[in-house]
């Protein structure tokens, strides 16, 4: 016979369960709406996303609250206490799916007004393994299965496959003319947050063998050294920034560029670094939401003094370093060859001292 105090335990996790079930299942529900909109030109489906995303973001808080009752109340030890730390940490990773379907229904009506195909075949696919994987993880986390999570994290592979071919079939298509610019920038954020899904899922299935084993993963990518370039509209400075920082040939470093307001790559910036021997021609302009695992950044390099309101709030564990630098795109003639000249030297001078220090390398 179980006591007072064994079933008041049982109740409130229960209740937690209850609370994450039914804000899984909106976040389910959100994705749905957004492929539906996608799929039909539908502007009420992509509203009804956008306006209920507060719905999820109420249950945060409610969930937020049950745990911290829940860590008072019971004082719980061994399996419990992990049960509610990963409790709390899997509901800020469904928050952030919301946040995720409500992303997707603004780009989405902003392909409504085109007249364009749209790849709904491989959007259906990402779709088709992301939702599911996220179902799939929160029944293994309420029913405490850790062989379902193992299962469940072994999908997400496919899922970056996929996301894969769709942004190179994108990226095709705006070359050969066949979408313009307006469109390549939401669709490649609409694949992009698809995929962010199975991440988000991924994350939860490490909490959910936390819960039951008392194990924790060894996040992947830990051992790599991440750079991110950063100015308005990365068409020129942190395109270079890239291109010089992938040609040094270093192993264990990652380099990406993004911008505020992405634009795409300005001519003369690609006839410059043809000249160095570096084609950025094939650089597809992106914004900083579409960087892939943005917080596996280390360093964030700012490269214009307005790229820092892309970061309103300063992520934890990142160097944030300043090297704004004039734009020689914004110049013409021998001006604009004796700036791209300086930024080019600029940026190759910071990136081996840089990548220097994070390698522990002393200065050649």
């Amino acid at each position: 016979m179980t006591s007072h105090l064994e079933e008041k335990l049982r109740q409130d996790i229960d209740r937690i369960r209850g609370k994450i079930t039914e804000m899984s299942a909106l976040a389910e529900e959100a994705l749905a709406n957004c492929l539906r909109a996608l799929e039909g030109k539908d502007r009420q489906s992509a509203y009804v996303v956008i306006l209920r995303d507060q719905y999820i973001d109420e249950l945060e808080k409610q969930i937020d609250r049950l745990c911290l009752e829940f860590l008072v109340r019971q004082q719980p030890a061994a399996q419990n206490l992990r049960f509610a730390y990963a409790a709390i940490k899997i509901n800020l990773e469904l928050e952030r799916v919301g946040d995720y379907a409500e992303s997707i229904a603004r780009q989405s009506l902003k392909l409504m007004p085109l007249d364009i195909p749209l790849p709904l075949d491989k959007l259906r696919a990402i779709a088709g393994l992301s939702i599911p994987m996220l179902h799939d993880a929160i029944q293994a986390f309420v029913n405490q299965d850790a062989e379902l999570a193992r299962k469940t994290i072994a999908t997400e592979d496919a899922v970056d496959g996929l996301k894969r071919q769709l942004n190179g079939e994108l990226v095709r298509l705006f070359q050969t003319q066949q979408i313009p610019f307006e469109a390549l920038n939401p669709l490649l954020m609409i694949s992009r947050r698809f995929e962010r899904v199975s991440d988000q899922a991924r994350n939860i299935c490490m909490e959910v063998l936390y819960m039951c084993t008392g194990e924790y993963a060894k996040h992947a990518g830990t051992d790599l050294f991440r750079i991110l370039f950063v100015d308005q509209h990365n068409s020129c400075r942190s395109q270079m920034a890239e291109a010089i920082a992938n040609s040094l040939g270093l192993d264990r470093f990652i380099f990406a560029s993004a911008g505020l307001e992405p634009r795409p790559v300005d001519a003369g910036t690609i006839a410059f670094m043809r000249e160095k021997g570096l084609d950025v021609s094939r650089m597809v302009p992106k914004a900083v939401s579409q960087v892939p695992h943005l917080d596996h950044f280390q360093v964030i390099v700012t490269l214009d003094p307005e790229a820092r309101r892309a970061f309103p709030t300063k992520p934890r564990k990142v160097v944030f370093l300043d090297w704004s630098i004039a734009d020689p795109s914004a110049l013409a003639g021998e001006a604009a060859r004796a700036a791209y000249e300086q930024t080019y030297q600029f940026l190759t001078e910071h990136l081996r001292d840089l990548t220097g220090a994070l390698a522990g390398k002393a200065k050649p």
